[in-house]
């Protein structure tokens, strides 16, 4: 359109039935577009819509244990562990030492260690084992898919 003064834009617009949106404040003149607002947003928030859609959220799922977990319920865990890995979400191990247990930490850290061996094809350990209070944690996270 070239440039206008604000009322020839406005009227402009107006006898178009649709509206006046400044694109460019800082632009000298500054630079303005004849569309229909309303139908602008309307698209805009489609589209980010959709691509929330896509979009995917990684959850840190937690599975909790003590030292003197049998074999057998430490295999289960580890199912849990593997599951929450092909989901594509990430598994925080907890092992919690309640009373006299912590000071034989190396059943935990045995716990642990069986844990790390069952899952090391399919998983990265992001954060190694390491103590918080009462409780030693670590993190363990999917393997990159090629």
């Amino acid at each position: 359109m070239g440039i206008l003064t604000l009322t020839q834009a406005l009227a402009l617009a107006a006898s178009q039935e649709l509206d006046l949106v400044e694109v460019s404040p800082t632009a000298v003149p500054p630079v303005c577009r004849i569309m229909d607002y309303g139908k602008f947003k309307y698209q805009q928030s489609k589209k980010l819509a959709e691509a929330k859609k896509k979009q995917v959220q990684v959850q840190l799922k937690e599975v909790k244990l003590r030292p003197k977990t049998d074999e057998h319920d430490l295999q289960f865990k580890i199912n849990h562990i593997l599951r929450f890995l092909e989901e594509g979400n990430k598994a925080k191990v907890t092992l919690v030492f309640r009373g006299r247990e912590i000071t034989h930490m190396e059943f935990g850290k045995k716990s642990l260690d069986k844990i790390v061996e069952a899952v090391k094809d399919v998983a990265v350990i992001e954060v190694l084992p390491k103590m918080e209070g009462r409780s030693m944690f670590m993190i363990v996270a999917p393997k990159a898919k090629k």
